[in-house]
């Protein structure tokens, strides 16, 4: 069974940073692109970061320069470490893993709150 389990939201004043973790199991982690999605409420999902196994990254312009994504295969854990937090990036946040093969999982999102 696959589980993705987020970890790491809260509540953060603008300009504070948080890291958000996702530790998969039961799938081959290394083979597979991570991705961070975000949704704030009345909007679409969007994806925010993502991180190939050949280690490309890509990331939403809204984040960029403010936003890592990272990973780390011996524990089958993606992190976001997002920083100068804006109350704009208020959403919850999933993790989402994806493969050649066009499988797809994801957790079941943390929250992640900006404000003063």
């Amino acid at each position: 069974q696959v589980q993705l389990v987020e970890s790491g939201g809260g509540l953060v004043q603008p300009g504070g940073s948080l890291r958000l973790s996702c530790a998969a199991s039961g799938l081959a982690f290394s083979l597979y692109a991570m991705y961070w999605y975000r949704q704030a409420p009345g909007k679409q999902r969007e994806m925010v970061a993502m991180l190939t196994n050949a280690g490309t990254t890509n990331y939403v312009d809204s984040a960029k320069g403010r936003f890592t994504i990272s990973r780390d295969n011996a524990k089958n854990t993606v992190y976001l470490q997002m920083n100068s937090l804006k109350p704009e990036d208020t959403a919850v946040y999933y993790c989402n893993a994806y493969n050649a093969a066009g499988t797809d999982y994801w957790g079941q999102g943390t929250q992640v709150t900006v404000s003063s």
